[in-house]
This record gives C-alpha cells, sequence and structure tokens, in this order.
C-alpha cells in the first residue's frame, strides 16, 4: 500500500497579504440585501429623514455587527450597502412607542438607539427568563400596552430547547424520539409607571385553552393585524412559519384563539431558509401591520399586509426579499466555493453551495484596471434535469434532528467525471449522500441532469456511519455529512477519483472506475498518513453532529510538482504533500490567515485570476462572503 504523508506547513513558501472580502466591482448591480449568517432587523427611520431604514443586528462571526441599510426614498428602494454602527446582539428586539423606536435586549434597553446605537444604555429587567431545566436560546422582548391601561408590559418570547435535546435520537424508522422545540410567549404587566416600570411576575400567554406554543423562537408581535381596534399576536418560529392568534376578547382583557398558519392563495406562507425573526411595522404606510423579516443566511424580506381578512385571518403576500447596491460578493451562508470556467469563456467562474442546499453559479464578467480581483455577476441558483436544484434536510435527514429540516450544506468538485470533456459536480450535503450532476450540455453551455448518486463497485457493500438511522440503497457512497467529495485523479490513470473523508473520518482515496453509464469508484483506501503513528491519517473522530464537517482542496501549494491540502478551520490550514521526502512529522497546523472566518466551519479554494500559476487562496465564510488572499513575491 502506498502511503502518500501530509506534513503541515510550517511556513508560507510566498509572503501573502491578509484575507479581505471578495467586491463585486460592479457598479450598478443590484442584489438582495444581506448581512451575514443571521439577521435580526430593526426597522427604524434611522437618519431621521422621514422614511424606514433597515438596521439590521447579525451576531455570528465574521459578519458581526449591527448594520445601517440607507432608505434612498421611493416606493420601491434599492437600500446603500451597509454601514456598521456596532457589535452584533441577538435576541434583540425594537418596539415602537409613540412614534420612536426602543430597542431592548435580555435585561436591557439601549436608550436613544435611533442614530447613536449602543451609546446609552439602562437595566430593564427581568434579566433572565427561568422557563425549565433545559436550554434556552430565545428571549425576544417586546414593550407594548398589552391590556389597554396605558401602561406598556413587557412581552417575552422564549425559545426553550430543553425536550429536544441536541442529535442523534432517531430510531430506525427514522422518527425523532426526543421532544419539539418549545416557543412561548410571556406577558409580565406593568404596575407602576411607564418611567419606572414595576413588573408583575411574567406568565405564559394562552391560546384556545391552551399555551402558545410555536416550534422555538417566538419573535412575537402584538398588533391589530385585523384591523378591528385591539391587538393580536403574530409569531414565527424557529423554522419557516407564521402562526395568527386573533384576538376574540379586546383591548382590556385580551383573549386569543387558537393559532392558524399565515397563508396565501391557500398555501401556508413559509420563508426560504429558517431561524426567522419577524417584526410588525406598517412598512409602506397605508394603514395595516406588515412583517419585516429576517432568516438563516441574513437576508431580510417584507411581507406585505394585503388589507385583506379571509375567516379572521389577515392577507399577507408571500417574502420579498429587499433589495441594495451591491458591495461584496456573497452566497447565503457556509459557502463552500470552487473555481472552474463554467461557461468556457477563459476565466475563472466560482461554483458554491450554501447552507440552504442550493449550488451558485457566480459568473466572472471580466477582470477591470487597476484591481485585483474580477467583476461579478449576481450569483444564479444552479438548475438540474430541469428544475431548480436544492437539497433539504426534511423531517430526518439532519442528524441533529427535525429543526434543521430547512438546511443542506451543499459542499461540491467539479471536474470531468465520465471524460466526455464536460465538467461535471460532484457533491456531498446534510444527508451525507455522495452524488454526481452530470453536464449534458456543450462547451460553454452547461446543462446538468438530475442528481445520481455515485456507487462504489467491487468489495462489500459500502459501509455508513454507525450513527445513520437509514441504509443507503445498494452500492450508494454514503459519508459523513457536510465534508467535501474533491474529484482529482490523484494516480494519473486518466480516470477521475474521489478523495474525501470516508464513514469514520478518515482521509481516503476511492479509486475511479471507467463507466460511460455514470461515476464509480471502489472502496476507500487509507493512503494517507500520519506520521506520528504511522497510522492512517484521521481529520475528525467527532460523532453524530460532531462528525464530519471537514472541508477540503488539494491543489500544489507549494510549487514542488504534487498536491497538497487545503483544510478548514479557523480560516484555511495547510497540510503539505511530503510524501517523497521519507518519515515525517504532523507537525502542528498553520493557519493561511491569523482572521477568524469560523463560528461553525470555513470552505478554503484556490483560484488563480492573474493567469501567473500561482495559486491564491479564496474561502468562503460563514457569512456567505468569499475571503480573497492574494500571494506576493
Amino acid at each position: 500500500m502506498r502511503i502518500s504523508l501530509l506534513i503541515l506547513a510550517l511556513a508560507l513558501p510566498a509572503a501573502a497579504t491578509d484575507l479581505t472580502r471578495l467586491p463585486y466591482n460592479n457598479p450598478g448591480l443590484v442584489v438582495d440585501l444581506k448581512v451575514g449568517l443571521w439577521a435580526w432587523p430593526l426597522p427604524m427611520d434611522w437618519d431621521s429623514d422621514g422614511d424606514l431604514d433597515l438596521v439590521v443586528s447579525c451576531p455570528d462571526v465574521p459578519h458581526n455587527g449591527v448594520y445601517v441599510f440607507e432608505n434612498p426614498g421611493g416606493d420601491s428602494p434599492v437600500f446603500l450597502p451597509a454601514r456598521r454602527v456596532g457589535d452584533g446582539r441577538s435576541n434583540i428586539s425594537v418596539s415602537h412607542v409613540d412614534g420612536e423606536p426602543r430597542v431592548l435586549t435580555p435585561g436591557r434597553e439601549w436608550v436613544n438607539f435611533r442614530g447613536r446605537g449602543f451609546t446609552d444604555t439602562v437595566p430593564h429587567p427581568p434579566s433572565k427568563l427561568k422557563v425549565g431545566s433545559g436550554r434556552t436560546r430565545a428571549d425576544q422582548r417586546k414593550l407594548v400596552d398589552y391590556n389597554g391601561d396605558g401602561l406598556l408590559d413587557l412581552v417575552i418570547g422564549v425559545g426553550y430547547w430543553g425536550d429536544y435535546g441536541w442529535d442523534n435520537a432517531y430510531d430506525q424508522h427514522g422518527e425523532w424520539t426526543n421532544g419539539p422545540l418549545h416557543g412561548y410567549v410571556f406577558v409580565a404587566l406593568n404596575r407602576g409607571t411607564n418611567q419606572s416600570p414595576v413588573y408583575d411576575e411574567a406568565v405564559k400567554l394562552q391560546a384556545g385553552d391552551a399555551d402558545v406554543d410555536v416550534y422555538g423562537m417566538p419573535s412575537p408581535s402584538l398588533a391589530d393585524f385585523d384591523s378591528d381596534g385591539d391587538l393580536d399576536l403574530l409569531c414565527g418560529e424557529f423554522i419557516d412559519g407564521f402562526t395568527y392568534f386573533q384576538n376574540t376578547g379586546g383591548s382590556e382583557e385580551p383573549v386569543y384563539a387558537a393559532g392558524r398558519p399565515l397563508t396565501h392563495n391557500g398555501a401556508p406562507i413559509k420563508m426560504e431558509l429558517c431561524m426567522i425573526v419577524p417584526t410588525a411595522i406598517d412598512w409602506d404606510t397605508d394603514g395595516d401591520v406588515d412583517l419585516v423579516v429576517g432568516q438563516e443566511d441574513g437576508r431580510v424580506a417584507l411581507l406585505e399586509n394585503s388589507g385583506a381578512v379571509i375567516d379572521g385571518v389577515p392577507q399577507f403576500l408571500p417574502p420579498v426579499f429587499f433589495q441594495q447596491q451591491a458591495d461584496h460578493v456573497n452566497y447565503g451562508a457556509l459557502a463552500t466555493p470552487v473555481a472552474i470556467d463554467w461557461d468556457n469563456d477563459g476565466d475563472q467562474d466560482l461554483l458554491a453551495g450554501n447552507s440552504a442546499g442550493f449550488i451558485g453559479f457566480i459568473e466572472n464578467l471580466g477582470q477591470p484596471a487597476g484591481v485585483d480581483t474580477p467583476r461579478w455577476a449576481a450569483p444564479v441558483h444552479l438548475q438540474a434535469g430541469g428544475e431548480p436544484f436544492r437539497i433539504q434536510a426534511g423531517r430526518n435527514g439532519s442528524i441533529q434532528g427535525p429543526c434543521e429540516s430547512k438546511w443542506g450544506y451543499t459542499t461540491l468538485g467539479v471536474a470531468d467525471l465520465n471524460a466526455d470533456g464536460l465538467p461535471d459536480i460532484v457533491l456531498n450535503s446534510i444527508w451525507g449522500k455522495v452524488l454526481w450532476l452530470r453536464n449534458i450540455g456543450a462547451p460553454g453551455h452547461p446543462e446538468l441532469a438530475a442528481a445520481r448518486p455515485v456507487k462504489v463497485v467491487g468489495g462489500d457493500p459500502p459501509p455508513k456511519p454507525a450513527w445513520n438511522w437509514w441504509d443507503p440503497a445498494e452500492g450508494d457512497l454514503v459519508t459523513q455529512w457536510r465534508t467535501t467529495p474533491v474529484a482529482v485523479d490523484w494516480d494519473r490513470d486518466n480516470t477521475m477519483d474521489l478523495v474525501m473523508l470516508d464513514h469514520e473520518g478518515f482521509l481516503a482515496l476511492f479509486r475511479g472506475v471507467p463507466d460511460q453509464a455514470g461515476f464509480c469508484v471502489a472502496p476507500p483506501e487509507r493512503l494517507f498518513g500520519h506520521a506520528e503513528s504511522g497510522e492512517p491519517l484521521r481529520l475528525t473522530d467527532g460523532v453524530a453532529g460532531k462528525s464530519g464537517r471537514r472541508k477540503l482542496s488539494l491543489v500544489d501549494w507549494d510549487g514542488d510538482s504534487d498536491l497538497d491540502l487545503l483544510v478548514n478551520g479557523r480560516s484555511a490550514e495547510l497540510l503539505e504533500n511530503a510524501a517523497s521526502g521519507g518519515p515525517t512529522l504532523l507537525r502542528k497546523p498553520t493557519r493561511l490567515s491569523g482572521h477568524r472566518l469560523a463560528g461553525h466551519t470555513t470552505s478554503p479554494t484556490t483560484v488563480d485570476w492573474n493567469s501567473d500559476g500561482v495559486p491564491e487562496l479564496l474561502i468562503g465564510a460563514e457569512d456567505g462572503c468569499f475571503y480573497y488572499q492574494p500571494r506576493r513575491d
């Protein structure tokens, strides 16, 4: 057995600048308004010019911050690029009281927030609301006169995870054996004054003789959604839907009917992604209350209240994402880029997966004079088999449970897998099923067939991760979730191979097997050595939700004619191929940048936009942006 020994590089072979966020370089381009992972919208007239701006908090790295998108005016405004005005916070909410925005986080109010941000603060108890013995992840505060007595009460939405646990709780039939997420709503009545509130103990709101309880993260809004003179309750959830609770009592003694979903033309209204954060406001100043909604990938949408009420439920239009002047190239969250001349026009484009389970094409429009990076078009979701391509976990495809049903976590390689002269796509996802998308188009006009499994031929039936409740179909290649399949002719036999993690987290070679009808590989060989022990190189020993997650790229980084390995980390790390040098030591990892891009993961690849033959680093990050590091002699 030939062992390819990988040694962690001690130094870069060429000097490198630090990472910079990849710009569009495309004046006039309009794209979806977006921050990094997780948007908490705070709509308000930030600059006091008479129209509503979008203030959005992003609590995650590397895009952490509170950002202002200025409204330039007009019926369909294209917002100016984001301007950072403070550190990002989760569980941040805005309440509009007598025309003024009041911003709360648990136990604290940020006074005079408009136009100033987090400069002034006062305590606003209670600091924490204890629900049960388990974990509370959402604690969202709103000020509202709940019972019509002229005093501002405190409404608190709580996302409780104590019954859900975390991962690896499916039975053999794919049924989740832990409990659900809970999304409770509490009210603490004010017995003091508006200037010096004194709150009663918070109590759960009831609806239809039961606790208000949506599927996690309720983001409660109390407003007169049906225009009948009293305050109704509308909640989001952790996944993607909205629940309306009609007030059938009155302003002074609210009584809430059982919750019903918001619908449009008879179908439930759903956001494209999860972790939604709705905020109620009359955005279009037409006299009814709309919803401004953030979601996991950092985009923000408007759900316009049509003004109609059907069977007691206000009718909202489907979400429309706000638009902004393009600044930095972005594709969702946890972007996983690969550089490839996809349209065969002589320059390197980008294909990328993301947390939502899409694959996007970002076209290189040429190199503007005087800049290091190309001009880019807006991302376009790829289609396969004539349909938009998207992988989602559904109710039991994520080892971390049904709350992750909207995620897909696509990560990919691109190569001519079947030797027909056209680049194909091989991918992995939240499922751990390795698929390929055959290019059935023509040079410069790619067209993808529907996804097909990569098959393993020869040897025993392909193994699966021990914690998978489901068994792969006969011959299907399955590995750990969210880890990259790298397509490369490793053994130089003119047949494409795969280098990726096997079902136990070891780096392995899956040799390609010639097959005109499909893409097949042989069983895995653990050829990549760990010099300290002489054992095969294991890149993860995590179990269930802690498994996989490794993003890989093979490239001759140091110019010595063999392939080195880039892996994800705080930014990216280099494992130098020292196979020809005899015994080696696996030394402490060297980061290619000190810039922290990862809360969960990054995805490194390389580009050569200046065509000098020297690979340069490009990292897909948590925030969906791409971070570029040129190398200078």
